[in-house]
């Protein structure tokens, strides 16, 4: 994982900077694996990492907690998921999510 993790206010500052350091594509959570329609691929859990990790929590609504993901794939794709976490996750994807090794 980064060891130079940043200290983001927002989930947008955060979607930002890591689109801006090469995670430009977005991963959703469709039947078990990660898909991005943008090359139209999906990936497995054991074809990924999470390189990076952000937690956020709203601080007006507790609806508002959100994880951002930076995730690589084997083939050197790279981008971001986001998530619900706590009551409002999805208890499947919660669960792929946990598959996926974190660089360390």
């Amino acid at each position: 994982m980064d060891t130079n993790l940043r200290n983001y206010q927002t989930l947008f500052d955060a979607t930002e900077d890591l689109k801006r350091r090469g995670y430009t594509y977005d991963f959703d959570y469709q039947s078990a694996c990660l898909f991005c329609d943008k090359i139209n691929t999906k990936f497995e859990a054991k074809d990924l990492k999470i390189t990076e990790y952000y937690r956020f929590e709203g601080i007006s609504d507790p609806d508002d907690n959100s994880i951002i993901y930076a995730i690589e794939s084997t083939d050197g794709h790279k981008g971001i998921m986001i998530d619900a976490y706590g009551p409002y996750s999805d208890e499947h994807k919660a669960a792929f999510i946990l598959s996926i090794p974190i660089e360390s």
